[in-house]
């Protein structure tokens, strides 16, 4: 009789992607005629910058001469002219210093962020900011080390951080005993951002309790305030505290050709039950070079032209499109009366639901009544119930058709 991991059957209703897009999808069969915009799910719809199309085609090229042929990359980490590249345009220049040895590329941060619980104990007790990236929550619920759901849907042994208007969305340092965090900025989904103060308490925090940060900055590449950090190794001591996790999916348009990376410091350090320092950028080698094999040479070939003097400005000027829709949906947004949070160093817009109606009854007024479609905020933790997200990855022309049909939308 083969057993079923029960932890899955923790986990609530479907994914809530999957969710949005059944809805989406019996919503077209049944009116066919209708056209639906969607700044839901955050997929982008600018194509590839021509420096990444071009690097891709002459790969291909290489790929196919028995001289220039490549095979496995450097041990499943990531070919080193694409960890060079990554060393300088990522770090160096922003006065950071990050071995070769630990920066491991991968084929997506949402994978990376739940691989990653894997290297760490079932007992550990994780927090989490709420409203929440959901992958964070349910790899550790699928490994079991969760208790049930609620009926808020929160499950137990979490540590969950309220993240409101109230305090302007930005995490309290938990008093209850964590031994793992997960921190997102720019956040998915409030578009919120933390600043060098803010990251140096939780990098403090960490250090004194002998916790680990899993700090996911994929949307790094939107933020438009200089003073705010890119990366958390911007604070001292953070490599001895933190994980981080990169992805190129926003970033530069990889949603459909996937690449990603992880940094590891070796100064970063766990514990065995019975107290031992164990170092854990060798384990996290281990656990890749056992089960994943790298990515292709044809598209780090295409990451690091992201890095050449024509890719920077390519990228720029792509991300500058997404920067100006989220600019308009907020501003167009504000006027109709709307409370809206982020779109300033982030793609994504956070904005409060009509009073009285819950976020999946605007999810369903936004598809039935104008054919739009959004992320319901309670997809995302208690916290994000009578909220709603937007992304800003439409096409400009969809993007203004969307709030011309905004405005019509009787609530």
């Amino acid at each position: 009789m083969a057993l079923i991991n029960e932890n899955f059957l923790k986990l609530k209703a479907g994914y809530l992607f999957p969710e949005i897009g059944r809805r989406v999808r019996a919503y077209k069969q049944q009116n066919p005629d209708k056209k639906v915009i969607s700044l839901g799910i955050g997929d982008v719809t600018q194509p590839l910058a021509p420096a990444v199309v071009e690097a891709m085609k002459a790969a291909s090229d290489e790929m196919g001469k028995i001289e220039t042929f490549h095979g496995y990359d450097d041990g499943g980490t990531g070919y080193e002219f694409l960890r060079k590249a990554i060393q300088h345009g990522d770090f160096q220049s922003r006065g950071v210093e990050i071995g070769l040895d630990e920066i491991f590329v991968s084929d997506g941060a949402k994978c990376d962020t739940g691989n990653l619980q894997e290297i760490f104990g079932i007992d550990n007790v994780i927090a989490v900011t709420d409203p929440v990236y959901p992958v964070y929550v349910d790899t550790n619920v699928m490994a079991g080390r969760t208790g049930d759901a609620d009926e808020k849907g929160r499950y137990g042994k979490i540590v969950y951080m309220p993240c409101t208007a109230e305090n302007n969305f930005t995490p309290v340092l938990p008093k209850e005993k964590v031994d793992i965090v997960y921190l997102c900025f720019p956040n998915n989904p409030t578009g919120t951002v933390a600043t060098k103060e803010d990251l140096k308490k939780w990098v403090d925090f960490a250090r004194e309790t002998k916790a680990i940060i899993l700090f996911d900055a994929a949307y790094e590449a939107f933020i438009t305030d200089a003073s705010i950090p890119h990366s958390i190794y911007e604070i001292e001591g953070a490599k001895e505290v933190a994980i981080e996790f990169r992805s190129y999916s926003k970033t530069a348009g990889f949603t459909g050709v996937r690449c990603a990376y992880t940094v590891v410091p070796k100064e970063l350090i766990g514990y065995t039950k019975d107290g031992k320092a164990v170092d854990v950028n060798p384990i996290w080698n281990r656990r890749q070079s056992t089960k994943f094999n790298g990515v292709s040479y044809i598209t780090q070939r295409a990451a690091a032209a992201i890095y050449t003097p024509q890719g920077q400005k390519q990228i720029k000027d792509i991300i500058a499109i997404y920067m100006n829709n989220a600019k308009t949906i907020c501003k167009e947004l504000a006027a109709l009366g709307y409370t809206v949070y982020g779109g300033v160093n982030a793609p994504y817009i956070w904005m409060k639901t009509p009073k009285g109606v819950s976020s999946w009854e605007f999810f369903d007024k936004l598809l039935n009544g104008v054919q739009l479609v959004g992320t319901p905020g309670a997809g995302f933790g208690a916290s994000g119930e009578g909220y709603f997200r937007l992304t800003a990855f439409g096409k400009p022309e969809d993007v203004k058709e969307a709030l011309a049909r905004f405005a019509k939308l009787k609530v």
